[in-house]
């Protein structure tokens, strides 16, 4: 009998010794390993819960801690190509990193002294026009719809537009005590939040500086604690990894970027009133997909449609003109089809992260989806292979992908 026929009579010895396939497949030798892994699981859930206090101080370390992590990992994907191009100039990487942070400082400089007073402007008199022009966007949709086709069904509604407004005039004082009343209460908690924010922009530059200097070795160190036998699997998901992230933040700046411009000039060239901060507000809202630009166009329409109709018709040019160049142009070639992620999942993500954590699920929750999406999808290849070294039907296996 030839080798290759010996290995086969072992292999199916080994597979028919009498031990289900699940307990082999789970690497146990009887079912109460099962058992009793369920039950430890169980045992570890129900300690957590009653002495959940006890990890009270790691929670509050780890809200304080995550926030600056989180700036200092997206400034550290957007510098890093610059970072090796430098180098690639036979340029040190610590001096590498002092011209990039001499050219962070001079940048931040700019925007603070020319462009943020005017947008600040640009800001103030918005909110203080905002209420005056929503009152008048009523007005004028509630002319629009007593002339319109629909003004039959529209006045048999019964719908007063003066009096709601009369009324919402006549709450606003209640309104400003209510808001002075919310705000006295929860003056420690905005103290306690801000002190925190400022800490974080503090820390920023220097967590910035060693993921910059150390950033690449950090793989490495990560397979050095993990097993021999693990080290392989590992640096293959970490390189996917840093791959996807990659890929989605510096892509998502640049198409961000790309929208503000555009958007700007779009609003400068049909005579928008502030269009520069119509524009930083799409730049900073399209990180979010399909709601970021949903929620970027609703103050441009309620000006536009105060303005006059044909401000509103060229708005609608504006933003279809943009979203075409975008999803046509900019998004395709920046961002490729790095993330295949389908836009119904974008949604579900979106809406789930949301819910759980706020405006940081909403703007995290895609890349965070993205990651573990790595993360499984290498185990689930894993687990695929250990399915069909236990399985004897070969009928049974799973499809080895060539991708």
């Amino acid at each position: 009998m030839d080798s290759e026929g010996i290995q086969s009579t072992e292999r199916k010895k080994e597979v028919n010794d009498g031990t289900p396939w699940i307990i082999r497949f789970l690497g146990g030798r009887a079912t109460m390993f099962v058992l009793l892994s369920i039950l430890l699981i169980g045992l570890i859930i129900l300690v957590f819960n009653k002495v959940a206090f006890v990890f009270y101080p790691i929670k509050v370390f780890f809200s304080t801690v995550v926030l600056p992590i989180v700036l200092a990992t997206i400034a550290y994907y957007l510098l890093r190509p610059i970072l090796r191009f430098l180098e690639r100039l036979k340029i040190p990487r610590v001096w590498g990193i002092f011209i990039i942070f001499m050219g962070l400082i001079g940048m931040i400089t700019l925007l603070v002294f020319l462009v943020f007073p005017f947008l600040k402007v640009q800001f103030a008199n918005l909110v203080e026009e905002f209420p005056t022009y929503f009152n008048q966007m009523l007005i004028n949709v509630d002319t629009f719809l007593r002339t319109s086709i629909f003004s039959t069904y529209y006045k048999e509604m019964d719908i007063n537009i003066n009096s709601l407004l009369d009324s919402g005039k006549g709450n606003i004082g209640q309104l400003i005590t209510d808001t002075i009343g919310g705000i006295a209460s929860g003056i420690t908690s905005f103290i306690s939040a801000l002190t925190g924010f400022i800490l974080a922009i503090v820390t920023v530059p220097f967590i910035l500086f060693y993921l910059l200097k150390d950033g690449e070795k950090l793989p490495q160190m990560i397979k050095k604690m993990l097993p021999p036998r693990l080290r392989d699997d590992a640096e293959v998901i970490l390189k996917d990894a840093d791959h996807q992230i990659s890929a989605y933040i510096q892509g998502q700046i640049l198409v961000a970027i790309s929208i503000g411009i555009m958007v700007s000039i779009g609003f400068f060239i049909i005579g928008m009133k502030y269009a520069l901060l119509l524009g930083a507000l799409a730049m900073f809202t399209s990180v979010v997909p399909y709601l970021g630009p949903l929620i970027a166009i609703t103050p441009a329409v309620i000006i536009a449609i105060v303005t006059s109709p044909f401000m509103l018709v060229k708005l609608a040019a504006v933003w279809t003109i943009v979203q075409l160049i975008d999803g046509k142009f900019i998004s395709p070639q920046i961002m490729g089809k790095s993330l295949k992620i389908h836009p119904i999942t974008i949604i579900f993500v979106l809406l789930t992260a949301g819910s759980l954590f706020g405006v940081a699920g909403v703007v995290l929750g895609i890349p965070g989806y993205a990651l573990l999406k790595v993360v499984f999808t290498h185990l689930f290849k894993l687990v695929k292979v250990r399915y069909n070294h236990y399985e004897p039907d070969q009928t049974m296996h799973y499809e080895e992908s060539n991708k």
